[in-house]
């Protein structure tokens, strides 16, 4: 029989509090919501910008790309988060992964990180904080990356992510806005970490749920690289926030196509849906879902649930590759040599027309 994990977490002093009891949201889940996202940025974009930069606001891409030379581009990010878990530690090494999951998705590979760190320190030890640290830094370890400085605050909630520099050839940075009509889109993990965290946080999330969060979000999206250098790769982006249906919104008009997602194939994380329906629903789902909801069409009958796990916010979420149908079975390869068991085709890439959805569930 599984029981719920230990709360408070093995590594928190018995005289501090839940990490997630301090933060009014957790994870990629305490992203501005999509439309409010838009109203602030909008003009952000109308500043001249130099012919070297490749990838800025336009697309709401992954990171920024500068290009230094003929073989070489910079990739730069910058991810931070409050607590998606108590842990302190995983708290750390689930923020890292997510930050450098950036880089890996405009096919580059990192070579640096510096640290982002905003807690209230009248409230966790330097001890509690010092493992936050520590589970950033062994990620970044696992990526080949030194942690090389860094900014900290006293905040009110506690903060922590990362600024991650990456590198790739100019030829192989992959957009989110370049897909093509006939393309077929592989999603690289499972959903449903928002539904998990959300579990966790109403203490009814068990040990086997936990191991699975865990495992998840903090598996590197180190394919990104391969999977640029194959020709037939048109686009690449990671699923974290807005959810699936943000993501492939993104990639939609980023390219001015539609996308369609055959829903039957989508996999999931154990678990979820069953949580899902006891209320296991994180609120940045809800706002999700408003900010995009008129731009997409679903098939009758498609549940509450589905809708859920449609927009929940995957922290350190999976690739979203948009490739020609000849290399599908090469992209799935590199997923699966490098432990990604669950990547699978999830839908394709057809022409948009005016005033019809961008994104069609099927």
């Amino acid at each position: 029989m599984n029981h719920p994990i230990p709360v408070p977490s093995p590594d928190t002093a018995a005289n501090e509090p839940r990490l997630t009891s301090l933060a009014h949201g957790g994870g990629c889940g305490c992203k501005i919501a999509p439309a409010v996202l838009a109203d602030i940025l909008r003009g952000s974009s109308t500043f001249p910008v130099p012919d070297a930069l490749l990838v800025g606001l336009e697309t709401s891409d992954d990171a920024a790309v500068y290009q230094l030379n003929s073989e070489q581009a910079l990739v730069a990010t910058t991810d931070f988060f409050m607590p998606v878990v108590d842990d302190p530690f995983d708290f750390g090494a689930i923020a890292a992964t997510n930050a450098i999951s950036d880089v890996y998705a405009m096919g580059g590979r990192p070579i640096m990180a510096l640290a982002l760190l905003g807690m209230p320190v009248n409230v966790l030890s330097p001890a509690t904080i010092g493992r936050i640290l520590e589970g950033g830094r062994s990620v970044c370890a696992r990526a080949g990356i030194p942690v090389a400085g860094g900014h900290s605050i006293d905040s009110v909630e506690p903060i922590y992510g990362l600024v991650v520099l990456g590198l790739v050839h100019p030829d192989r940075v992959r957009r989110n806005s370049a897909a093509r009509v006939g393309d077929v889109l592989i999603l690289g993990k499972p959903l449903g970490v928002g539904i998990l965290s959300a579990a966790l946080k109403k203490t009814v999330l068990d040990a086997a749920g936990y191991a699975r969060l865990l495992a998840t979000t903090t598996q590197l999206n180190t394919p990104g690289p391969d999977l640029a250098a194959i020709e037939g790769v048109h686009a690449l982006t990671d699923v974290t926030g807005f959810g699936l249906a943000g993501h492939a919104l993104e990639l939609a008009r980023g390219a001015g196509v539609t996308v369609q997602i055959d829903w039957n194939t989508v996999p999931l994380l154990e678990g979820v849906q069953t949580l899902a329906r006891s209320g296991c629903v994180t609120g940045a789902s809800g706002r999700n879902w408003t900010g995009y909801a008129a731009e997409v069409a679903m098939p009758a009958g498609f549940t509450a649930v589905e809708q859920a796990l449609l927009s929940d916010p995957q922290t350190s979420g999976g690739l979203l590759v948009s490739c020609t149908p000849a290399v599908a079975d090469r992209v799935l390869q590199v997923f699966e040599a490098q432990g990604f068991a669950h990547a699978t085709v999830i839908g394709q890439v057809t022409t948009w027309t005016e005033g019809t959805p961008r994104l069609c569930v099927l």
